[in-house]
């Protein structure tokens, strides 16, 4: 397995041999407006650049996994670029009906038991904040990898810390566990994705695991910084089991 920070929540996973992309955020910095009634209306989104060229993010993909269809998950930009004959995985049939519109023909639910090409993919729950966020925000997913020859991965997707989480890591025992843990805001409600808090009940639920910090400082609404995260990991003492990616940097496992 080899996991790849593009940016935001977008990776490049490969898995069992083949090149899964996760959540496509694809256009050039500064692209779109800021997202309203959140921090930094001055910046306009994306806030940094890709990494790598485009054709070589999407180049020989095997399968795209859209965990939701907000823009820095699934933006016009990866709309355009990517093979619309890719098979193309979504959570739910109304993600799927959209992704359809924009001409991809190999559209797929994902399901607890899905198989694609020997790995299955589990897909799991999220709430996109507490409270009255979680409506406001809607339906997001994650994905569960397993393969007989790999280590199993989580990727949590853009969820806060609540029982689903735990009991997804309780049913799994993933060794490697991909969290969304910029605490991105609005004005009101708190952070809609995990922060320093959730990432820390993350590593206490299944402290053998690898934890990689991803979603942070990609889009104006971010409110947990690099800095800060590695600042409290040290103090609560498990930088030895989290990693937090700059941008093209990739891990093997």
């Amino acid at each position: 397995m080899n996991i790849q920070q593009i940016r935001n929540a977008t990776l490049i996973i490969h898995y069992a041999g083949k090149k899964f992309l996760i959540d496509p955020f694809l256009a050039e910095k500064g692209t779109y407006p800021p997202f309203a009634n959140s921090a930094r209306q001055d910046q306009n989104n994306p806030l940094e650049s890709l990494p790598i060229p485009i054709n070589e993010i999407i180049e020989h993909i095997d399968a795209v996994i859209v965990t939701h269809l907000h823009l820095d998950h699934w933006d016009k930009v990866a709309k355009e670029v990517l093979p619309k004959d890719v098979k193309l995985f979504t959570q739910n049939e109304k993600d799927a009906k959209e992704v359809q519109s924009a001409g991809f023909q190999h559209v797929e639910i994902l399901q607890e038991d899905t198989v694609f090409e020997g790995i299955q993919l589990i897909k799991t729950n999220g709430e996109h904040g507490r409270g009255n966020m979680v409506n406001l925000m809607g339906h997001v997913s994650g994905v569960v990898f397993k393969h007989p020859d790999e280590k199993t991965l989580y990727v949590a997707g853009d969820t806060v810390w609540y029982q689903s989480v735990e009991e997804t890591i309780h049913t799994y025992n993933p060794e490697v566990i991909v969290v969304n843990a910029g605490a991105n805001q609005l004005l009101e409600g708190g952070p809609i994705i995990m922060d320093k808090e959730d990432v820390y009940k993350v590593h206490q639920a299944r402290p053998t695991a690898t934890l990689i910090a991803v979603h942070m400082e990609s889009a104006n609404h971010w409110g947990l910084s690099k800095a800060e995260l590695k600042r409290f990991v040290a103090e609560k003492h498990f930088s030895a089991q989290l990693l937090i990616p700059d941008n093209g940097e990739s891990y093997t496992f």
